[in-house]
């Protein structure tokens, strides 16, 4: 028996058919994403994990119309963040630095401010009702339009409180 010989290609035919993988030059390697920022990382890693992010950096961070109810923040840097129209019922926000954040029509419904730093935040529209603000820093921070209070601040603690002009609340 002889096998069946096969025609050699010619000088113009290639040996094989050509294939989208058959040039290495179309292959690209594999770029990972970027890494994330660390206030990212804690952030992902804790948002549905647990109930303490105390000390948590959160800087900058996009926060607009989360629920952060009941969540302990205290010590937190949430300068600068965006949490308009988020909840914020009843979270513990003691000495967190909310310098420069935007609180436009935010719900810190019997929030826990105590002491915290409140410089240039927005917090027109904001519902602080039953809030304890004592020695919080609000200098700079806009609470309302010309002489109209635009927060509501029923029942709220209010003692050593630094008012956006400066003055102290006794």
């Amino acid at each position: 028996y002889q096998p069946p010989s096969h025609p050699r290609p010619s000088a113009h035919q290639s040996a094989a058919p050509s294939s989208p993988f058959s040039d290495p030059s179309q292959y690209r390697s594999y770029q990972p994403p970027p890494p994330q920022t660390t206030h990212e990382k804690n952030y992902c890693r804790t948002w549905n994990n647990s109930k303490d992010m105390s000390g948590i950096n959160l800087s900058g961070a996009d926060l607009r119309e989360k629920d952060l109810s009941g969540r302990n923040l205290s010590n937190a840097n949430l300068s600068n963040a965006n949490l308009s129209d988020a909840f914020l019922h009843r979270v513990n926000l003691r000495e967190a630095n909310l310098a420069g954040a935007n609180l436009f029509r935010a719900n810190l419904l019997e929030a826990n401010l105590k002491n915290a730093n409140l410089q240039g935040a927005n917090l027109i529209g904001a519902d602080l009702s039953g809030s304890d603000l004592s020695g919080a820093n609000l200098q700079g921070a806009r609470i309302g339009v010309s002489d109209r209070l635009m927060v509501k601040l029923t029942g709220a603690k209010l003692s050593g409180l630094i008012m956006p002009d400066g003055t102290i609340h006794s």
